[in-house]
């Protein structure tokens, strides 16, 4: 009787242990996180789309393909799907509640801009878009990223954010609280794709990861890369600032997978549901 108690509590320690480090680290499957959807040891890597476009696919642990899908704020609770070499695996999306944020700006233009600004916000807007759509081969050198800066966090990712009392986009990334001329380093190893001096998001570096893993880091006080730049893990790219829309120095970092804005916080270990 005690081998069958053993026996039985080895079966239901098993999928736990079966899980590798990444699905432990990424799998957070709310609006604005991350699902991890086990594709089975085939020899090659399958093929993956979710909402049509494609998903970042890696060998976890050397046994089996994964899928790390990125899920868009906007996604409601409930069933979604993917397609794997043209079946569909279905997975479910859990709810998560999103704090207000309330910022005051001196700049009325900041809030509600000219005809004109408006016009330079819808170019640069799809500028960043064409960026954070890219999808290149390579594989991400790390999936546990470091933190681009060593001080705390700020204004979390996904604040529903009110500017002179009106609602505006979600807060789609990761506040740091530095002081003017920290440095900034790559949280992995990448390319930069785009630089820009934009509107809203100021000075600005775009760093391809890999597979549709991209990094936007904005407000710097200083850019050190260029474009097409291949920048190994740690390296400097510029400097925290309070470009573009700031209310004071700090460094917003964006992280998308498969052009979906994730919290950054599941990434570096920090995640909090």
């Amino acid at each position: 009787m005690r081998l069958v108690c053993l026996f039985t509590l080895l079966c239901l320690a098993l999928p736990a242990q079966a899980e590798g480090f990444i699905t432990r680290l990424l799998n957070k499957p709310v609006p604005g996180g991350v699902a991890v959807l086990d594709l089975g040891d085939g020899q090659d890597a399958p093929q993956v789309r979710y909402q049509g476009k494609p998903v970042l696919v890696i060998k976890e642990d050397g046994r089996r393909w994964i899928a790390i899908v990125g899920i868009p704020l906007t996604v409601a609770p409930g069933e979604q799907r993917i397609e794997a070499d043209g079946r569909a695996l279905n997975f479910r999306v859990g709810a998560r509640h999103y704090r207000e944020q309330r910022i005051t700006l001196n700049n009325q233009e900041q809030v509600n801009p000219s005809p004109a600004n408006l016009k330079r916000i819808e170019r640069e807007l799809a500028e960043q878009s064409a960026a954070y759509r890219q999808f290149s081969p390579r594989q991400p050198s790390n999936l546990l990223l470091d933190k681009p800066v060593d001080g705390p966090l700020s204004s979390p990712f996904g604040l529903r954010r009110f500017f002179n009392g009106e609602e505006r986009n979600p807060h789609s990334g990761l506040d740091f609280a530095v002081g003017a001329g920290t440095p900034i380093k790559a949280p992995a190893a990448g390319r930069v794709i785009l630089i820009g001096d934009y509107f809203f998001n100021g000075k600005t570096v775009f760093v391809d990861h890999g597979q549709g893993l991209i990094s936007m880091f904005c407000h710097l006080s200083a850019v050190s890369v260029k474009p097409a730049d291949e920048l190994p893990r740690g390296a400097v790219l510029g400097k925290v600032g309070a470009t573009g829309r700031a209310t004071g120095p700090h460094l917003h970092w964006n992280l998308s997978l498969n052009d979906a804005r994730v919290d950054p916080a599941i990434f570096i270990g920090q995640f909090r549901p």
